[in-house]
């Protein structure tokens, strides 16, 4: 039976972002939060599968108990089950400790039901690393297809995928074995109109909490910060460049308006880096 397995992440909105001037950290009190759009289209995918071949979907996440609401999002749109991976020994992971946990409990998930393939946006749009699909990947040790676009074709009696994804010169189209990974483009699925009995049962809906010490023991120097090689010290925001200045030429003429671009051009230093120096 096709049994889809996606990974998702509630991110801050990031037309919303603020940074604190004085620590550099980001503002996330009061900040709205968003089913993070890459894996919102993987989720697409996976749905278009499960209509095809019939199955289940399982979406998973680990966050705060808030992530609740995208969970929520998820089964509006197609999703069988919801699974919210919190507790407080679990802040502040980076990349290696999320992908660390997420596999173990994706290979917990496998064992109790297993999956045929295991969806990722490519990237969240909070810290766009791209590195938790292929992190989780390798510990699990299945195959994977990153940037995928679109999938041709999932065939469980012989146990393969087609898959196709880009490049930065052309397209592949990828056959690999069952199960595997995907990282997803945008354009692998459109998000789809939830339907009215789904939408009424997500209101309800209550996910499956799991944390640190069940279903499975972490050991607390693996996961959270102590199990983080790396940390974010600061963030800053780039400086807001000035609009430019308009000259209509038919206020001032040809002439004046040349005169006018040569002289703030000459002001700019741009001709003296052209020229090496000479005017």
């Amino acid at each position: 039976m096709f049994h889809a397995l996606v990974a998702v992440k509630q991110v801050p909105d990031t037309t919303n972002i603020r940074i604190d001037p004085e620590t550099g950290n980001l503002i996330r009190q009061g900040v709205p939060t968003i089913l993070n759009p890459y894996d919102a289209h993987a989720l697409a995918a996976a749905v278009e599968w499960k209509q095809k071949l019939g199955g289940k979907i399982t979406v998973i996440s680990m966050g705060p108990p808030s992530t609740v609401t995208t969970i929520r999002e998820c089964i509006e749109m197609g999703a069988d089950r919801g699974i919210i991976i919190t507790a407080r020994q679990f802040a502040g992971a980076d990349t290696l400790a999320t992908s660390y946990v997420l596999a173990t409990l994706m290979q917990y998930v496998h064992e109790q039901d297993p999956v045929s393939v295991v969806l990722f946006g490519k990237q969240a749009i909070d810290g766009d690393t791209a590195q938790v699909g292929p992190g989780v990947s390798i510990r699990l040790g299945s195959p994977l297809v990153t940037y995928a676009v679109k999938i041709h074709e999932i065939n469980l009696e012989e146990n393969y995928m087609v898959a196709e994804r880009k490049t930065e010169a052309y397209n592949e189209i990828i056959r690999t074995p069952l199960p595997a990974g995907l990282t997803c483009e945008k354009e692998i699925a459109k998000i789809p109109y939830a339907s009215l009995p789904n939408l009424v049962y997500s209101l309800k809906y209550e996910p499956e909490i799991w944390t640190h010490e069940t279903p499975v023991q972490f050991p607390l120097d693996q996961i959270g910060l102590k199990g983080s090689p790396t940390w974010v010290f600061k963030t800053t925001q780039p400086e807001l460049r000035k609009g430019g200045e308009v000259i209509k030429v038919t206020e001032v003429g040809v002439g004046p308006a040349v005169k006018s671009v040569m002289d703030k051009v000459k002001e700019s230093g741009v001709l003296n880096v052209v020229t090496g120096g000479a005017a």
